[in-house]
Protein backbone atom coordinates (compact mmCIF):
# COMPACT_ATOMS: atom_id res chain seq x y z
CA UNK A 1 0.00 0.00 0.00
CA UNK A 2 0.89 3.90 -0.87
CA UNK A 3 2.32 5.17 2.27
CA UNK A 4 4.00 8.75 1.03
CA UNK A 5 1.06 10.88 -0.42
CA UNK A 6 0.94 14.55 -1.46
CA UNK A 7 -2.11 15.60 1.94
CA UNK A 8 -3.23 13.80 4.04
CA UNK A 9 -6.83 14.60 4.76
CA UNK A 10 -8.60 13.08 8.46
CA UNK A 11 -12.46 13.26 7.86
CA UNK A 12 -14.62 11.99 4.96
CA UNK A 13 -17.81 13.99 5.40
CA UNK A 14 -18.56 16.89 3.41
CA UNK A 15 -15.30 19.03 3.98
CA UNK A 16 -12.90 15.73 3.84
CA UNK A 17 -14.28 14.19 0.34
CA UNK A 18 -14.75 17.83 -1.20
CA UNK A 19 -10.93 18.63 -0.39
CA UNK A 20 -9.87 15.02 -1.24
CA UNK A 21 -12.08 15.46 -5.18
CA UNK A 22 -10.78 18.78 -5.48
CA UNK A 23 -6.99 17.92 -4.84
CA UNK A 24 -7.14 14.64 -6.54
CA UNK A 25 -8.61 15.81 -9.23
CA UNK A 26 -5.83 18.41 -9.88
CA UNK A 27 -3.49 15.75 -10.01
CA UNK A 28 -2.26 15.77 -5.79
CA UNK A 29 -1.79 12.24 -4.35
CA UNK A 30 -4.32 12.06 -1.88
CA UNK A 31 -5.41 9.77 1.56
CA UNK A 32 -8.73 10.33 2.59
CA UNK A 33 -8.71 8.25 6.09
CA UNK A 34 -12.54 7.73 7.82
CA UNK A 35 -12.98 6.09 10.80
CA UNK A 36 -16.46 4.96 10.20
CA UNK A 37 -18.21 2.89 7.31
CA UNK A 38 -20.39 4.31 4.59
CA UNK A 39 -23.43 4.68 4.40
CA UNK A 40 -24.02 6.20 8.01
CA UNK A 41 -26.61 8.01 9.86
CA UNK A 42 -25.27 11.05 11.24
CA UNK A 43 -26.64 13.98 13.53
CA UNK A 44 -27.14 16.94 11.28
CA UNK A 45 -30.17 19.20 10.40
CA UNK A 46 -29.19 17.73 6.48
CA UNK A 47 -29.71 21.08 4.72
CA UNK A 48 -28.00 22.22 1.60
CA UNK A 49 -28.31 26.29 0.84
CA UNK A 50 -29.23 27.01 -2.90
CA UNK A 51 -25.41 28.69 -2.67
CA UNK A 52 -24.25 25.52 -2.59
CA UNK A 53 -25.79 24.11 -5.67
CA UNK A 54 -22.66 25.09 -8.12
CA UNK A 55 -20.13 23.94 -5.95
CA UNK A 56 -21.51 20.66 -6.18
CA UNK A 57 -21.86 20.71 -9.98
CA UNK A 58 -18.09 21.09 -9.78
CA UNK A 59 -17.81 18.08 -7.29
CA UNK A 60 -19.39 15.91 -10.33
CA UNK A 61 -22.30 15.46 -7.56
CA UNK A 62 -24.82 18.21 -9.04
CA UNK A 63 -26.66 15.48 -10.97
CA UNK A 64 -27.06 12.88 -8.61
CA UNK A 65 -27.80 15.20 -5.56
CA UNK A 66 -31.36 16.79 -7.83
CA UNK A 67 -31.77 13.08 -8.50
CA UNK A 68 -31.78 12.03 -4.71
CA UNK A 69 -32.65 15.46 -2.44
CA UNK A 70 -35.65 16.47 -0.95
CA UNK A 71 -38.10 19.36 -2.88
CA UNK A 72 -36.66 22.70 -2.89
CA UNK A 73 -36.74 24.74 0.41
CA UNK A 74 -38.45 27.91 -0.53
CA UNK A 75 -40.45 29.12 2.53
CA UNK A 76 -38.95 29.29 6.27
CA UNK A 77 -41.08 29.68 9.83
CA UNK A 78 -39.84 29.96 13.43
CA UNK A 79 -42.20 27.92 16.00
CA UNK A 80 -42.51 28.44 19.23
CA UNK A 81 -44.89 26.66 21.53
CA UNK A 82 -48.37 27.42 19.63
CA UNK A 83 -47.46 30.22 17.48
CA UNK A 84 -45.75 29.93 14.00
CA UNK A 85 -44.53 33.06 11.83
CA UNK A 86 -44.16 32.09 8.01
CA UNK A 87 -41.59 34.49 5.19
CA UNK A 88 -39.93 33.31 1.81
CA UNK A 89 -37.04 32.26 1.80
CA UNK A 90 -34.47 34.05 -0.18
CA UNK A 91 -33.65 33.25 -3.96
CA UNK A 92 -30.24 33.06 -5.55
CA UNK A 93 -29.56 35.25 -8.57
CA UNK A 94 -28.77 31.60 -9.84
CA UNK A 95 -32.02 30.82 -11.98
CA UNK A 96 -30.98 26.89 -12.55
CA UNK A 97 -30.14 26.74 -8.63
CA UNK A 98 -32.49 29.64 -6.91
CA UNK A 99 -33.05 27.14 -3.83
CA UNK A 100 -31.82 24.96 -1.42
CA UNK A 101 -32.45 21.45 -0.92
CA UNK A 102 -32.47 18.80 1.99
CA UNK A 103 -30.68 15.21 1.79
CA UNK A 104 -29.69 12.50 4.38
CA UNK A 105 -25.80 12.49 5.24
CA UNK A 106 -25.73 8.68 4.73
CA UNK A 107 -26.58 9.90 0.89
CA UNK A 108 -24.45 12.90 0.42
CA UNK A 109 -21.54 11.56 2.00
CA UNK A 110 -21.50 8.26 0.17
CA UNK A 111 -22.02 10.41 -3.03
CA UNK A 112 -18.90 12.18 -1.83
CA UNK A 113 -16.72 9.79 -1.14
CA UNK A 114 -17.42 7.40 -4.20
CA UNK A 115 -16.30 10.54 -6.24
CA UNK A 116 -13.11 11.01 -3.89
CA UNK A 117 -12.40 7.58 -5.24
CA UNK A 118 -13.41 7.90 -8.62
CA UNK A 119 -10.64 10.77 -8.82
CA UNK A 120 -8.17 9.10 -7.66
CA UNK A 121 -7.78 9.35 -4.19
CA UNK A 122 -6.60 6.37 -2.22
CA UNK A 123 -9.39 6.11 0.71
CA UNK A 124 -8.81 4.20 3.84
CA UNK A 125 -11.69 3.30 5.87
CA UNK A 126 -12.86 2.16 8.14
CA UNK A 127 -9.65 3.40 9.70
CA UNK A 128 -8.76 5.03 12.38
CA UNK A 129 -5.61 7.77 13.28
CA UNK A 130 -3.48 6.65 16.34
CA UNK A 131 -1.20 9.58 16.08
CA UNK A 132 -0.78 12.78 13.95
CA UNK A 133 2.76 14.83 14.50
CA UNK A 134 5.07 16.89 12.28
CA UNK A 135 5.28 20.35 11.32
CA UNK A 136 6.30 21.98 8.63
CA UNK A 137 7.03 20.04 5.03
CA UNK A 138 6.92 16.25 6.99
CA UNK A 139 3.76 14.44 8.90
CA UNK A 140 3.48 11.53 9.78
CA UNK A 141 0.32 9.87 10.62
CA UNK A 142 0.05 6.26 12.26
CA UNK A 143 -3.59 4.66 10.94
CA UNK A 144 -4.93 1.58 12.47
CA UNK A 145 -7.56 -0.78 10.17
CA UNK A 146 -10.53 -1.37 12.52
CA UNK A 147 -11.17 -4.75 11.12
CA UNK A 148 -7.97 -6.12 10.96
CA UNK A 149 -5.83 -4.02 13.41
CA UNK A 150 -2.88 -3.01 10.97
CA UNK A 151 -0.90 -0.40 11.72
CA UNK A 152 0.59 1.68 9.08
CA UNK A 153 2.46 5.41 9.01
CA UNK A 154 1.59 7.56 6.16
CA UNK A 155 3.54 10.35 5.28
CA UNK A 156 2.67 13.63 3.52
CA UNK A 157 3.98 17.44 3.51
CA UNK A 158 0.60 18.75 3.86
CA UNK A 159 -2.25 17.50 6.72
CA UNK A 160 -5.85 18.44 6.29
CA UNK A 161 -8.09 18.08 9.19
CA UNK A 162 -11.98 17.58 8.61
CA UNK A 163 -13.22 15.69 11.18
CA UNK A 164 -16.58 16.41 12.34
CA UNK A 165 -17.23 18.55 15.92
CA UNK A 166 -17.59 14.79 17.99
CA UNK A 167 -14.39 13.17 16.51
CA UNK A 168 -11.56 14.72 18.50
CA UNK A 169 -8.02 13.21 17.08
CA UNK A 170 -6.44 10.74 20.21
CA UNK A 171 -4.70 13.63 22.08
CA UNK A 172 -8.09 16.28 22.21
CA UNK A 173 -9.71 13.63 23.91
CA UNK A 174 -9.09 14.15 27.33
CA UNK A 175 -9.35 18.32 26.87
CA UNK A 176 -12.64 17.43 25.16
CA UNK A 177 -13.83 15.60 28.80
CA UNK A 178 -12.63 17.90 31.29
CA UNK A 179 -13.81 20.85 29.44
CA UNK A 180 -18.20 19.58 29.63
CA UNK A 181 -20.32 21.14 32.12
CA UNK A 182 -24.03 21.48 32.55
CA UNK A 183 -24.95 24.00 29.86
CA UNK A 184 -23.17 22.17 26.94
CA UNK A 185 -25.69 21.75 23.92
CA UNK A 186 -26.77 18.04 23.30
CA UNK A 187 -27.52 17.30 19.62
CA UNK A 188 -30.83 15.09 18.18
CA UNK A 189 -31.71 14.00 14.91
CA UNK A 190 -34.60 11.39 14.23
CA UNK A 191 -36.43 10.95 11.05
CA UNK A 192 -39.73 10.08 10.49
CA UNK A 193 -42.14 8.39 7.60
CA UNK A 194 -45.49 9.74 6.84
CA UNK A 195 -45.00 13.16 8.50
CA UNK A 196 -46.76 16.26 7.46
CA UNK A 197 -44.79 18.95 6.96
CA UNK A 198 -45.41 21.15 3.93
CA UNK A 199 -42.61 20.74 0.94
CA UNK A 200 -40.60 23.49 0.76
CA UNK A 201 -41.30 24.50 4.16
CA UNK A 202 -38.13 25.00 6.84
CA UNK A 203 -39.67 25.81 10.24
CA UNK A 204 -37.20 26.27 12.69
CA UNK A 205 -38.23 25.52 16.33
CA UNK A 206 -37.26 27.68 19.61
CA UNK A 207 -38.10 26.11 23.11
CA UNK A 208 -37.19 26.36 26.76
CA UNK A 209 -33.47 25.22 26.53
CA UNK A 210 -32.47 24.84 23.19
CA UNK A 211 -33.44 25.05 19.46
CA UNK A 212 -34.57 22.63 16.27
CA UNK A 213 -35.61 22.57 13.21
CA UNK A 214 -37.48 20.08 10.19
CA UNK A 215 -37.07 19.66 6.58
CA UNK A 216 -38.37 16.92 4.54
CA UNK A 217 -35.02 15.45 3.39
CA UNK A 218 -34.41 12.37 -0.10
CA UNK A 219 -36.84 9.33 0.30
CA UNK A 220 -40.14 11.69 1.43
CA UNK A 221 -38.43 11.49 4.85
CA UNK A 222 -38.97 14.62 7.59
CA UNK A 223 -35.61 14.98 9.76
CA UNK A 224 -36.54 16.40 13.03
CA UNK A 225 -32.86 17.71 14.98
CA UNK A 226 -32.53 19.60 17.64
CA UNK A 227 -29.45 20.94 20.31
CA UNK A 228 -30.96 20.89 24.33
CA UNK A 229 -29.00 22.06 27.03
CA UNK A 230 -27.59 19.43 28.99
CA UNK A 231 -28.74 20.70 32.27
CA UNK A 232 -32.26 21.01 30.71
CA UNK A 233 -32.43 17.24 29.27
CA UNK A 234 -31.00 16.15 32.56
CA UNK A 235 -34.66 17.64 34.23
CA UNK A 236 -36.77 16.44 31.21
CA UNK A 237 -35.33 12.65 32.16
CA UNK A 238 -35.52 13.05 35.68
CA UNK A 239 -39.51 13.95 35.83
CA UNK A 240 -39.77 10.96 33.03
CA UNK A 241 -37.60 7.74 34.58
CA UNK A 242 -36.77 4.89 32.64
CA UNK A 243 -37.14 6.83 29.14
CA UNK A 244 -34.36 6.58 26.49
CA UNK A 245 -33.08 10.19 26.32
CA UNK A 246 -34.56 10.66 22.34
CA UNK A 247 -38.09 9.76 23.56
CA UNK A 248 -38.09 12.08 26.14
CA UNK A 249 -36.59 15.08 24.01
CA UNK A 250 -38.82 13.60 21.37
CA UNK A 251 -42.20 14.48 24.14
CA UNK A 252 -40.96 17.43 24.83
CA UNK A 253 -40.67 18.72 21.40
CA UNK A 254 -44.36 18.05 20.75
CA UNK A 255 -45.93 19.58 23.72
CA UNK A 256 -43.11 22.78 23.44
CA UNK A 257 -43.92 23.45 19.66
CA UNK A 258 -47.62 22.33 18.37
CA UNK A 259 -45.80 22.84 14.97
CA UNK A 260 -44.19 19.35 15.38
CA UNK A 261 -46.45 17.67 17.49
CA UNK A 262 -48.61 19.00 14.08
CA UNK A 263 -46.28 17.49 11.41
CA UNK A 264 -45.64 14.19 13.46
CA UNK A 265 -49.37 13.04 13.85
CA UNK A 266 -49.33 10.12 12.59
CA UNK A 267 -46.12 9.71 11.69
CA UNK A 268 -43.26 6.79 11.67
CA UNK A 269 -40.11 6.94 13.36
CA UNK A 270 -37.24 5.49 11.41
CA UNK A 271 -34.48 4.05 13.45
CA UNK A 272 -33.77 5.15 16.36
CA UNK A 273 -32.85 8.73 17.76
CA UNK A 274 -29.16 9.89 17.15
CA UNK A 275 -27.36 11.19 20.11
CA UNK A 276 -24.16 13.55 20.18
CA UNK A 277 -22.15 16.34 21.20
CA UNK A 278 -21.58 18.56 22.93
CA UNK A 279 -21.58 20.92 20.76
CA UNK A 280 -18.65 23.57 20.77
CA UNK A 281 -20.00 26.78 18.72
CA UNK A 282 -16.74 28.51 17.99
CA UNK A 283 -13.34 29.47 15.76
CA UNK A 284 -11.24 26.63 15.57
CA UNK A 285 -8.35 28.26 13.42
CA UNK A 286 -4.97 29.07 15.35
CA UNK A 287 -2.22 30.60 13.95
CA UNK A 288 0.23 28.40 15.43
CA UNK A 289 -1.47 25.75 13.74
CA UNK A 290 1.14 22.94 12.03
CA UNK A 291 -1.90 21.23 10.12
CA UNK A 292 -5.09 23.12 7.84
CA UNK A 293 -8.67 22.61 9.07
CA UNK A 294 -11.70 23.12 7.39
CA UNK A 295 -15.43 21.88 8.14
CA UNK A 296 -15.88 21.85 11.68
CA UNK A 297 -12.59 21.30 12.82
CA UNK A 298 -11.73 25.17 11.63
CA UNK A 299 -15.02 26.25 13.01
CA UNK A 300 -18.46 25.81 13.59
CA UNK A 301 -21.77 28.07 13.88
CA UNK A 302 -24.78 27.04 16.35
CA UNK A 303 -26.90 24.77 13.79
CA UNK A 304 -30.02 26.80 14.52
CA UNK A 305 -28.68 28.75 10.79
CA UNK A 306 -28.47 25.07 8.76
CA UNK A 307 -25.05 26.00 7.28
CA UNK A 308 -23.19 23.13 8.89
CA UNK A 309 -22.70 21.59 5.48
CA UNK A 310 -22.66 24.70 3.41
CA UNK A 311 -19.01 25.72 5.96
CA UNK A 312 -17.79 22.45 5.09
CA UNK A 313 -18.11 22.23 1.25
CA UNK A 314 -17.05 26.14 0.93
CA UNK A 315 -14.30 25.70 3.34
CA UNK A 316 -13.13 22.97 1.36
CA UNK A 317 -13.28 25.18 -1.45
CA UNK A 318 -11.77 28.55 0.01
CA UNK A 319 -8.66 25.91 1.31
CA UNK A 320 -8.05 24.24 -2.15
CA UNK A 321 -8.17 27.60 -4.00
CA UNK A 322 -5.45 28.75 -1.47
CA UNK A 323 -3.19 25.46 -2.08
CA UNK A 324 -4.05 26.01 -5.97
CA UNK A 325 -2.95 29.61 -6.22
CA UNK A 326 0.23 28.93 -4.08
CA UNK A 327 3.58 29.60 -5.90
CA UNK A 328 6.28 27.88 -3.21
CA UNK A 329 9.95 28.40 -3.99
CA UNK A 330 12.42 25.79 -4.44
CA UNK A 331 14.92 25.15 -1.96
CA UNK A 332 15.17 23.53 1.62
CA UNK A 333 12.15 25.13 3.21
CA UNK A 334 9.78 25.71 -0.15
CA UNK A 335 7.05 23.60 2.19
CA UNK A 336 7.25 25.50 4.87
CA UNK A 337 7.24 28.56 2.99
CA UNK A 338 4.38 28.42 0.61
CA UNK A 339 2.47 26.39 3.98
CA UNK A 340 2.55 28.97 5.67
CA UNK A 341 1.30 31.46 3.26
CA UNK A 342 -1.62 29.91 1.81
CA UNK A 343 -2.45 28.78 5.65
CA UNK A 344 -2.42 32.60 6.28
CA UNK A 345 -4.96 33.40 3.46
CA UNK A 346 -6.98 30.95 3.96
CA UNK A 347 -7.50 32.00 7.31
CA UNK A 348 -8.23 35.19 6.19
CA UNK A 349 -10.31 34.04 3.72
CA UNK A 350 -12.45 31.78 6.54
CA UNK A 351 -13.07 34.46 8.61
CA UNK A 352 -13.79 36.63 6.18
CA UNK A 353 -16.70 34.20 4.49
CA UNK A 354 -17.86 32.94 7.97
CA UNK A 355 -17.34 34.80 10.98
CA UNK A 356 -20.32 36.69 10.42
CA UNK A 357 -22.72 33.33 10.07
CA UNK A 358 -21.60 32.33 13.11
CA UNK A 359 -22.26 36.16 15.16
CA UNK A 360 -25.47 35.44 13.55
CA UNK A 361 -26.25 31.77 14.70
CA UNK A 362 -25.11 32.85 18.12
CA UNK A 363 -27.59 35.54 18.29
CA UNK A 364 -30.40 33.72 17.26
CA UNK A 365 -29.26 30.58 19.35
CA UNK A 366 -29.17 33.07 22.54
CA UNK A 367 -32.35 34.17 21.48
CA UNK A 368 -34.49 30.82 21.04
CA UNK A 369 -33.26 29.12 24.16
CA UNK A 370 -34.81 31.86 26.81
CA UNK A 371 -38.19 31.85 27.28
CA UNK A 372 -38.51 35.83 26.99
CA UNK A 373 -36.03 36.16 24.03
CA UNK A 374 -38.33 33.28 22.02
CA UNK A 375 -41.27 35.30 23.27
CA UNK A 376 -39.55 38.98 22.33
CA UNK A 377 -38.41 37.21 18.98
CA UNK A 378 -41.69 35.67 18.22
CA UNK A 379 -43.64 39.38 18.49
CA UNK A 380 -41.06 41.05 16.70
CA UNK A 381 -41.49 38.71 13.76
CA UNK A 382 -45.01 38.59 13.79
CA UNK A 383 -44.97 42.49 12.76
CA UNK A 384 -42.25 42.03 10.36
CA UNK A 385 -42.29 38.43 9.36
CA UNK A 386 -39.34 39.48 6.44
CA UNK A 387 -36.67 39.77 9.32
CA UNK A 388 -37.02 35.73 8.50
CA UNK A 389 -35.88 36.36 4.80
CA UNK A 390 -33.42 39.08 6.17
CA UNK A 391 -31.76 36.50 9.04
CA UNK A 392 -31.70 34.07 6.43
CA UNK A 393 -29.41 36.64 3.79
CA UNK A 394 -27.29 37.30 6.80
CA UNK A 395 -26.72 33.76 7.96
CA UNK A 396 -25.02 32.65 4.61
CA UNK A 397 -28.21 31.47 2.15
CA UNK A 398 -27.32 32.78 -0.81
CA UNK A 399 -23.36 33.87 -0.06
CA UNK A 400 -22.05 31.76 -3.19
CA UNK A 401 -18.33 30.62 -2.96
CA UNK A 402 -17.85 27.74 -4.87
CA UNK A 403 -17.90 28.75 -8.31
CA UNK A 404 -14.57 30.85 -7.64
CA UNK A 405 -15.90 34.47 -9.18
CA UNK A 406 -16.91 34.95 -5.37
CA UNK A 407 -13.84 34.45 -3.79
CA UNK A 408 -12.54 37.87 -3.78
CA UNK A 409 -8.98 36.04 -4.57
CA UNK A 410 -7.57 36.93 -8.08
CA UNK A 411 -7.75 33.75 -9.24
CA UNK A 412 -9.36 31.98 -12.30
CA UNK A 413 -12.53 30.57 -12.15
CA UNK A 414 -12.20 26.74 -10.77
CA UNK A 415 -13.93 24.71 -13.83
CA UNK A 416 -17.32 22.78 -13.53
CA UNK A 417 -17.06 19.51 -13.47
CA UNK A 418 -17.60 18.49 -17.38
CA UNK A 419 -14.07 20.47 -18.09
CA UNK A 420 -10.71 19.36 -16.60
CA UNK A 421 -9.86 20.68 -13.75
CA UNK A 422 -6.37 22.56 -13.13
CA UNK A 423 -3.13 20.64 -12.26
CA UNK A 424 -1.92 22.11 -9.32
CA UNK A 425 1.52 20.41 -10.68
CA UNK A 426 2.08 23.48 -13.18
CA UNK A 427 2.31 25.88 -10.23
CA UNK A 428 5.23 24.04 -8.22
CA UNK A 429 6.26 20.69 -10.24
CA UNK A 430 8.63 18.14 -8.46
CA UNK A 431 8.11 20.35 -5.05
CA UNK A 432 4.53 18.26 -3.91
CA UNK A 433 6.38 14.42 -4.21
Amino acid sequence: MQTRFDALIIGAGPAGSSAAILLATAGWSVALIEKQAFPRRKVCGECVAASNMPLLDALGIGGDFADKAGPELTRVALMHGAQSVWADLPATADARHAWGRAIGRETLDTLLLARARAAGATVLQPWAVQKLSGVGKSHHCTVREAASGQVKSLQAPVAILAHGSWEHLPDERAVQRLARGTSDLLAFKANFAGAHLAAGLLPVLAFDGGYGGMVLADGDLVTLACCIRADRLDALRRAAPGRAAGDVVEAMLKHQCRGVAEALDGAQRCGSWLASGPLRPGVRLRDDDQVLRIGNAAGEAHPIIGEGISMALQSAWLLCARLEAARPRRGADTQVIWQHEARQRYTADWRHHFAPRLRVAAGLANLAMRPAGAAALMATLKRFPNLLTRGAIWSGKVAAIGDGSTLGLGLARWPQATTTMPTLHRHFPGELR
